[in-house]
C-alpha cells in the first residue's frame, strides 16, 4: 500500500468511491469498474473488446471510418456501465493509435458525445508510468528493482522501478497490431518475415538497451495481452510454469507459429481466437525484448494501464498527486521566482473563489489555475522577450508526469494567454469542450498577474469580483485605488479583453 492508500485508510469510516477507467488501446478497449474504500480496491466489473484501432490507420496516418465505427460500437456497450459515475472518479485514456492518428479529434468528439465524459490522449511515458502503477499494485512487494514490459497494439512500454516509484520510463513505437500490418500484411508467416519483425524491434530497442541493462533489475515482469497470451500458451503445452514466459519456451512457441504458415491458420491451446492474427507479431517483439535485454524469463502481472489509471485517480488532488511533482520539477529546473509565482497564485485563487459558483467551476479548474499561476513566468528561462510564448512551448512539449495531453495543452494555453493580446487563435485549437472553461481561467490569471505586476512582498488581495454570464466586474480594494500602476494596468486589460469580445468592468477607480 502506498502513501496515498494509507492516507485514505486512516479511518474505518473512509468513504466508498466508485471508480471507472476506460483504456482505448491500439488493439483492445478495456473498461474497469471498482469500489475503493480504506485502501482497498475491489473490482466490480471488467469488459474488453478487440477493436484493433491501429489496424484502421492508413499510410497518411488517418483513421478509417470503419475503425472509428468499431470504436464507437464498443464504447456504446461500455456506456451503461459508467452511467452515474462522478466525473472526478472516471478517466478515459487513449494511447498510441490515438496519439498517431491525425484525425483522432474527430473520433474523440464523437466518443465524448456518446459517453458524456472527456477523453484524454496520454503521452507514451505517461502511459508507461500508469502501467507501472497498475502492475506494481498487482504484484507482491519485492526488495529491489523490477522491470515491467508491456506489449500493446501500437507501442511497447518499458519501466524500471522500485516498489511504487518508476525510475526509468520509455515507450517505443512497436506493437502487435502495427507490426502485423508492417510485416505480415498478406497473412503469410515465414522465417524471413518473423526475422524482419524481430530486427525492426531490435532496432527500436537499441536506443534504450544500454541504459536499461546498466540500471538493472531483480524482478522482470510482463503485462497486457501479448505476454498474457504467451504465458497461457506455454502453460497449456507444459513448456513453462503458470504465469511464466521463459526463453526456451518462447523459442519453441516461435517454431510452432512458423509451422502454421498463415495468420488465419494460427490455433493454439490457451490462445483466444480474437488474438490469433496479431499473436505472431507480438511474439516477434517479445523475442527481440528477450534478446536485447538478456532475459531468461518474465512473470506475468494482471495489473496494467487501466488498473494504474484507477490507482492514479485515488491519488489525484492529494499529496500523492504525481502532477504536483511535475510542476515542482519545472519550477526548480527553470528557476522560477517562487515568491512572485506564489503571490499570483494566491490572488488568482481568491478571484476564482468569488466567481466559481457563477461560472460553475470546480476543483479541477481551481487546480489548473493554480498551476498556471505557478508556471506563468517559466519562459523567462529562455528569454524575457515573448516569454509567455516560450513558456507555453516548454509546457506543451515537456514530459509532465501525471498530465494528459489535453491537460498539458490547456496549461500551456493559460501560460501563453496570461499577458498581451488575448490568444484567441490558440484558444480555438483547444478541444471545443474545454474552450469556455479555459478562457475564463485565462481571464482570472491575467487579472491576477496585473494586480501583482509591481512584484509586491505580499499578494494583492481584497478585490471584489462578480460574474454575470461572461461579464466580469472588478472592484479594487480601497488601499490600491491610488496605485497608478495597478489602475493603468487594469484599464489596459479591460481594453484587451474588450478586443477579444469579453467584458471587464472596473469599479471604484479611474
Amino acid at each position: 500500500m502506498n502513501a496515498a492508500d494509507k492516507s485514505l485508510s486512516s479511518s474505518d469510516d473512509a468513504p466508498l468511491l466508485k471508480l471507472a477507467a476506460i483504456d482505448l488501446g491500439s488493439n483492445s478497449f478495456h473498461l474497469l469498474l471498482a469500489n475503493y474504500q480504506a485502501g482497498q480496491l475491489q473490482v466490480v466489473a471488467k469488459q474488453g473488446e478487440k477493436v484493433q484501432l491501429a489496424a484502421g490507420l492508413d499510410e497518411d496516418g488517418m483513421l478509417s471510418e470503419d475503425a472509428m465505427q468499431r470504436a464507437l460500437n464498443c464504447l456504446g456497450q461500455f456506456a451503461p456501465f459508467i452511467d452515474g459515475i462522478e466525473a472526478d472518479n472516471l478517466r478515459i485514456v487513449g494511447t498510441n493509435a490515438l496519439r498517431a492518428a491525425h484525425n483522432s479529434q474527430t473520433l474523440i468528439d464523437r466518443a465524448e458525445e456518446l459517453l458524456g465524459h472527456p477523453i484524454e490522449i496520454i503521452a507514451g511515458r505517461e502511459e508507461a508510468r500508469l502501467i507501472y502503477l497498475g502492475a506494481a499494485h498487482a504484484l507482491a512487494d519485492v526488495h529491489g528493482k523490477r522491470l515491467i514490459v508491456d506489449i500493446g497494439g501500437g507501442s511497447t512500454e518499458f519501466i524500471i522501478g522500485e516498489q511504487f516509484e518508476p525510475q526509468l520510463l520509455e515507450s517505443l513505437h512497436m506493437g502487435c497490431v502495427a507490426y502485423t500490418k508492417a510485416f505480415f500484411t498478406d497473412g503469410e508467416i515465414s522465417e524471413k518475415r518473423m526475422r524482419r519483425a524481430e530486427l525492426a524491434a531490435r532496432s527500436e530497442l537499441a536506443s534504450i538497451q544500454r541504459s536499461y541493462r546498466e540500471m538493472g533489475w531483480e524482478d522482470p515482469v510482463g503485462s497486457s495481452g501479448t505476454i498474457k497470451a504467451a504465458a497461457s500458451v506455454l502453460e497449456a503445452h507444459g513448456w513453462a510454469a503458470h504465469g511464466l514466459v521463459t526463453r526456451e519456451g518462447l523459442q519453441r512457441l516461435r517454431s510452432v507459429l512458423l509451422s502454421f504458415k498463415r495468420l488465419d491458420k494460427v490455433n493454439l491451446p490457451g490462445l483466444k481466437s480474437d488474438r490469433a492474427t496479431v499473436f505472431p507479431a507480438g511474439i516477434a517483439i517479445l523475442c527481440a525484448v528477450f534478446e536485447a535485454l538478456g532475459l531468461e524469463q518474465l512473470r506475468y502481472s494482471d495489473g496494467a494501464l487501466r488498473e494504474g489509471v484507477l490507482f492514479d485517480l485515488v491519488g489525484r488532488n492529494t499529496a500523492e498527486d504525481s502532477r504536483i511533482t511535475a510542476i515542482d520539477l519545472l519550477r526548480r529546473r527553470y528557476s522560477i521566482d517562487t515568491r512572485h509565482a506564489d503571490n499570483v497564485r494566491t490572488t488568482a485563487l481568491a478571484l476564482f473563489d468569488q466567481v466559481a459558483d457563477a461560472w460553475t467551476l470546480g476543483t479541477t479548474s481551481r487546480q489548473m489555475l493554480a498551476w498556471a499561476a505557478e508556471l506563468h513566468e517559466v519562459g523567462q528561462a529562455i528569454s524575457h522577450s515573448q516569454f509567455h510564448r516560450h513558456g507555453a512551448y516548454l509546457i506543451e512539449h515537456s514530459d509532465l508526469q501525471g498530465f494528459s495531453r489535453p491537460e498539458q495543452k490547456a496549461l500551456a494555453f493559460l501560460v501563453r494567454a496570461h499577458r498581451r493580446k488575448f490568444a484567441s487563435r490558440e484558444l480555438a485549437n483547444l478541444p471545443l469542450t474545454l474552450q469556455p472553461r479555459i478562457a475564463r481561467l485565462a481571464r482570472l490569471l491575467r487579472i491576477a498577474v496585473m494586480l501583482n505586476h509591481s512584484r509586491p512582498e505580499q499578494p494583492v488581495l481584497g478585490t471584489r469580483m462578480n460574474a454575470k454570464g461572461d461579464e466580469l466586474t472588478l472592484s479594487l480594494a480601497e488601499e490600491y485605488r491610488d496605485h497608478s500602476l495597478i489602475c493603468d494596468d487594469l484599464n489596459q486589460e479591460s481594453d484587451l479583453q474588450k478586443a477579444a469580445e469579453m467584458t471587464l468592468i472596473l469599479k471604484g477607480f479611474d
